[in-house]
């Protein structure tokens, strides 16, 4: 900032940093529960500090607990604050912990606030001749601006001068003190003069300068053109020690006492083992690695956390000494190396190749690991000519096979799907699995964070990975893995193996203490790999001309939308544009805002637009224009551009460590996303296609979670009506409403519906009414007319959410847990949210184990009934799974399938599965 000297003297007011962290996104904690956004975001405010001004002297300051000098001159100082929230207060220690090791002076003083403590430290630096910049949102710091004092607000960058505070406040600085009297403040209760707001304050200063020019001549105020002067004298005569109070409270106080010598506000240099500790810790993954990548403690001395707080075992493992790791060249080495992997209780192996996309990958190299520190990387296909020479691919992939295809021998990996697929383009089938640490980890808290590689090693072992860009560099010239030379490839390859195997050791124990999850892992994720793996090779079959065709015409309604967008605005701008729709909406339209950005912007929101969208055309045509062209840019026009060359079909992806709940994910298509509500969205679903011969059967739970409410909950109303076959939303609305089954009007069905599903999704009156476009009121007496005749929910809902709160996780039928870190919070809307995550995830994550239990068994009939070429498994997508069959054999496969597939879960209601057979997707759903 050109108003900034270099190399300020810079203060801190770290109880402003705390509350803004505390209170902005993101809500982190880490997989202990523990609160960490606030620490997280004060560190990082002043990382961003630290790197824009370079401070040799500085100091973060806080306020002290308890009460202050204020208090003895007035009660009632600050007593209309709410007491600082639980999950806020414990995170200020480990804040100045972090603080310390950083190497910044902390200034934390007893009886006295932080501004005080600043406006002191401000003024010494005056005296010795320093340039001091201010840290804060503080209104009240502007008193202390002058020329050798500036303040920043960090969350918009405004520096205020001199010049800049009395444009803002319209009062110098040196009239801010009086400005604030005469106003009061009501986040801090000073009192101020009755009557005197903004506007009034700043014509009294303005005209009489300031308040003891007013208490000396009080007559003279009403001379001035503002409203209430003539009154003005006896309001003073009344009110003047409330006054003089105000001011007195509004005052910084410039003599705080401090250790007055710079020295003591010498940045240090940061200690790095205890910052590393702390990050650890607080499980802050990306300084943890910066600060490891520059070099710090080992990961035998980094202590971990997880779900039960218990530490990861690292102690007892061998040091990442690359030293350790060969580089086998030689027929004599491989030998060697399939002896011992053979002999081993359990190995790690890693596949490196040309490309992420496993269709195309072509292997490079593999690395093995069956000792924690000693690993090799077998070079296959790097393009290295001044390298070692490599033994030729073939045979040492005709040499692996026996082993990489014995069910005895162990193996583990992290991601193994990949593997799976790289081997089998080279005729490999992988067997033998026990560990997919991914998964592992993903099953053992699918919360706490990523399941990447690198984020686990930092998590569980405290080792920072050689990173694949330091490597092969970045963006559109990264280097493929063939192209990296052997000595630099082998180093990092054997390292994901060792590190594999260590992460085994590590997490394995703690799945396997806990049985739900171990059968989880073991008996469902694990088990899933291949299936899945052979549903992505499958692939499925679209029609390309049909999605083009789509494609001109969505092309065609985007014009036309555009046009009549045009019209009502009044002239051509950018539909994707927040800001200009901001402008369009609220300023030119004058459309009634909805709901504010976090910068105080009217928000554009998807949900906002559709609110407004029911009594204004504008924000209706944005919300069509927005679905069409994601359809479009998503679906219509990749799909045809992801067609596989040799197979004509695309390959997706599936993902079984993404989503909170235990459901899949798929991604390079996402095929959970494709709308069915619209005509668009399911004329997507019609290019999906089955090939001559063949039908498209796609089949679906009925109802799944509802069911598994019913279970759950053991209510007898539920229970009845899943036995007795019948609607449940007209069975719902026939007790909500109190009329016959027969008499069940539409409308009715629909809003039993919103109010089945609503309970689910732990929806709340309030939400419910929005839905149903009811008063509150209406919406509240449904739900309890619904609890009234199903008090098994309520029940149920209660017990959740008090089990939620007791254990800090909710679990599936079959074990699954689904963590709750915020199930405490004392933040309102933060807890609440996690109490209706608490409610809906049991159902949410049974009903995707019941599904996956159901791939497994459609598998084994497969695998057990002659079917060559008849049946292909093709999609997963929520509750449905998706088949290619032979026309001729449609009538027995179907009626199997849906029996196999009924068959997945006991529950105490039926569990129901419904076919749909059609030429494509669409006619099959």
């Amino acid at each position: 900032m050109s108003d900034i000297p270099k190399n300020p003297f810079v203060l801190v007011d770290g109880s402003s940093y705390l509350f803004r962290a505390y209170y902005a996104p993101p809500h982190l904690t880490n997989s202990a529960g523990e609160a960490t956004g606030a620490i997280y975001g004060v560190v990082n405010m002043l990382k961003s500090l630290l790197n824009q001004y370079e401070p040799s002297h500085m100091a973060v300051v806080f306020d002290a607990k308890g009460k202050t000098f204020r208090n003895d001159m007035y009660a009632e100082y600050k007593a209309n604050r709410p007491p600082m929230p639980d999950d806020l207060r414990t995170q200020i220690a480990p804040l100045h912990e972090i603080i310390k090791a950083m190497g910044l002076p902390l200034v934390v003083i007893d009886n006295v606030e932080a501004d005080d403590v600043i406006g002191t430290l401000a003024q010494y630096a005056t005296s010795q001749g320093l340039h001091t910049l201010i840290s804060t949102s503080d209104k009240d710091m502007a008193q202390l601006v002058n020329d050798s004092v500036t303040l920043i607000n960090t969350l918009d960058n405004r520096v205020s001068t001199p010049e800049t505070v009395e444009e803002r406040f319209g009062v110098r600085p040196a009239q801010i003190i009086d400005y604030l009297a005469l106003m009061g403040d009501s986040s801090d209760n000073i009192p101020g003069m009755p009557g005197v707001g903004e506007k009034t304050a700043q014509s009294i200063l303005q005209g009489m300068g300031s308040i003891d020019a007013m208490l000396a001549n009080p007559e003279k105020i009403t001379e001035l053109s503002f409203r209430g002067a003539k009154s003005m004298p006896a309001k003073i005569a009344e009110h003047k020690d409330i006054l003089l109070l105000s001011r007195e409270l509004a005052t910084i106080k410039l003599d705080v006492d401090l250790p007055m010598n710079l020295e003591a506000f010498e940045r240090k240099s940061p200690d790095v083992d205890t910052l590393i500790e702390l990050y650890k810790k607080c499980e802050f993954r990306r300084w943890l690695g910066e600060l490891l990548e520059e070099g710090g403690t080992s990961a035998a001395e980094v202590k971990t956390t997880d779900p039960e707080q218990e530490e990861a075992p690292t102690a007892e493992l061998a040091s990442f000494d690359h030293d350790n790791y060969e580089v086998v060249t030689t027929e004599e080495a491989l030998q060697r190396w399939i002896t011992q992997l053979e002999q081993a209780e359990c190995y790690a192996l890693d596949t490196e190749t040309t490309s992420l996309n496993y269709m195309e990958a072509e292997l490079v190299g593999m690395s093995f690991a069956s000792v924690p520190g000693e690993a090799c990387y077998i070079p296959l296909a790097h393009q290295d000519l001044s390298g070692p020479s490599q033994l030729p691919r073939d045979q040492v992939l005709q040499a692996l096979k026996p082993l990489l295809e014995d069910t005895a021998k162990k193996k583990v990996g992290q991601n193994l799907k990949y593997d799976l697929h790289v081997l089998g383009n080279y005729g490999i089938q992988l067997k033998g699995i026990l560990n997919d640490t991914m998964l592992a980890s993903y099953v053992l808290n699918s919360v706490s964070s990523r399941h990447d590689m690198d984020t686990l090693s930092l998590q569980y072992l405290g080792h920072k990975t050689i990173s694949y860009e330091s490597l092969a560099g970045k963006g559109a010239k990264q280097k493929t893995f063939d192209q990296i030379p052997i000595a630099e490839a082998a180093p990092y390859a054997a390292e994901d193996a060792d590190i594999t195997l260590r992460l085994h050791q590590a997490i394995w124990p703690k799945v396997c203490d806990i049985a739900g999850l171990k059968s989880v892992l073991t008996e469902l994720e694990l088990p899933l790999l291949p299936i899945l793996g052979g549903m992505e090779r499958r692939g499925v079959l679209i029609n390309a001309d049909r999605l083009s065709k789509q494609s001109q015409e969505i092309a065609k309604e985007l014009s036309e939308i555009e046009k009549d967008a045009f019209e009502i605005a009044g002239a051509p701008f950018n539909l994707n544009s927040p800001k200009q729709l901001q402008t369009i909406l609220f300023e030119q339209l004058g459309l009634p805002i909805k709901k504010k950005t976090p910068k105080g912007a009217p928000s554009t929101a998807e949900d906002v637009l559709q609110e407004l969208a029911l009594d204004y055309p504008l924000p209706e045509l944005i919300l069509r224009h927005r679905g069409l062209a994601k359809l479009k840019s998503t679906y219509t026009d990749k799909l045809p551009r992801m067609i596989n060359a040799e197979t004509g079909r695309i390959h997706t992806s599936y993902h079984q460590a993404v989503t909170a709940t235990g459901r899949l994910s798929s991604t390079e298509p996402n095929l959970q996303n494709i709308p069915i509500r619209n005509e668009a969205g399911r004329r997507v679903r019609q290019a999906f296609v089955a090939p001559p011969g063949y039908k498209v059967v796609a089949i679906d739970y009925s109802q799944i979670e509802l069911r598994i409410m019913a279970h759950l909950s053991r209510s007898e109303g539920l229970l009845q009506a899943f036995a007795r076959g019948r609607d449940i939303h007209r069975a719902t609305a026939s007790e909500v409403f109190g009329v016959s089954l027969d008499a069940v009007t539409s409308e009715q069905r629909r809003s039993a519906k919103a109010v089945n599903f609503g309970l689910i999704y732990g929806m709340s009156a309030f939400g419910l009414a929005k839905q149903l476009n009811v008063g509150q009121k209406e919406a509240q007496r449904y739900m309890d007319i619904y609890f009234e005749r199903f008090p098994g929910v309520q029940d149920y809902m209660d017990r959740t959410r008090e089990q939620a709160a007791s254990q800090g996780y909710v679990e599936t039928i079959y074990g699954r847990r689904l963590y709750l870190p915020e199930i405490n919070a004392r933040n309102v809307p933060r807890r609440k949210a996690a109490e209706r995550a608490a409610i809906n995830a049991p159902m949410q994550g049974s009903a995707a184990d019941i599904i996956k239990r159901a791939m497994l068994k459609v598998e084994d009939w497969l695998a057990t009934t002659p079917n060559e070429g008849e049946v292909y498994m093709t999609m997963q997508v929520h509750d449905e799974l998706v088949f290619e069959i032979r026309e001729d054999c449609l009538d027995t496969h179907v009626a199997e399938l849906v029996r196999v597939m009924e068959s997945a879960a006991e529950l105490d209601v039926p569990l129901i599965a419904e076919a749909g057979v059609g030429d494509n997707w669409d006619e099959a759903h």
